[in-house]
């Protein structure tokens, strides 16, 4: 792979020795440099805020309004408080998604541990709020309406929390590594006429994803805010 910066090198000889591998690595750089882009953007959009939006303000406050909107259309009103975190998911994903798609970079959601992250992160949110919105009587989502019946459901609604960290970690993960194995396959076999159609299809798939991810984010979370039955 045609190595875009010099401090990959640096950081792999930095990372090395704690037993982080080059992809490994190369995914924990491409975070940093995607979260550098983001910062620099919302400096961007915010340093001369106007009344009537134009340019780069005017671009993020459509994406910034859609989410929101997104965000108040599946969790309601009460839902708001949890806009930054679901769209601060959605922008780093979408972004880490397309950046594969630029010759000689790599996307860090194609390494395992970058959606892992994400989904843990999803999850911890999720139960925090949860106990922070029913006490202990949150426990009752993991019961079941049927009180005898009660132990064989915790069993089972446990199996199945845990499990969301999987799927969302396995399907963000899946679709952008196998993603960009066929389009590194394709550039080897034809680098001038396969590789587009590819391309044009990564940016599907990258902002499928990413919807998809930020939805699944936004279920889990409504789902802990409302009462058991």
């Amino acid at each position: 792979m045609v190595e875009p910066f010099l401090f990959l090198q640096f950081l792999r000889g930095i990372l090395e020795p704690f037993g982080v591998s080059e992809k490994g690595a190369d995914a924990i750089a491409y975070t940093w440099l995607i979260i550098a882009l983001l910062l620099v953007l919302s400096i961007l959009a915010t340093k001369a805020i106007k009344t009537v939006p134009s340019g780069m303000q005017n671009f993020m406050e459509v994406i910034v309004s859609g989410i929101e909107n997104m965000v108040v259309e599946n969790m309601g009103e009460h839902g708001k408080p949890f806009f930054p975190l679901i769209a601060t998911l959605a922008l780093f994903i979408l972004v880490s998604n397309l950046i594969g798609l630029i010759p000689g970079f790599y996307p860090p959601t194609a390494n395992v541990n970058t959606p892992l992250a994400c989904a843990v992160i999803v999850f911890v949110t999720t139960h925090l709020v949860g106990i922070k919105e029913h006490g202990v009587s949150y426990i009752k989502h993991f019961m079941g309406p049927i009180w005898w019946l009660a132990p064989l459901i915790f069993f089972i609604e446990v199996i199945g929390h845990l499990s969301r960290v999987v799927s969302l970690t396995l399907r963000l993960f899946g679709n952008m590594n196998g993603h960009e194995l066929v389009l590194l396959i394709f550039f080897g076999l034809a680098p001038f006429l396969v590789p587009l159609p590819m391309m044009i299809m990564g940016v599907l798939v990258s902002f499928i994803q990413a919807f998809v991810f930020m939805l699944l984010a936004m279920i889990y979370i409504q789902g802990s805010l409302e009462e058991a039955h």
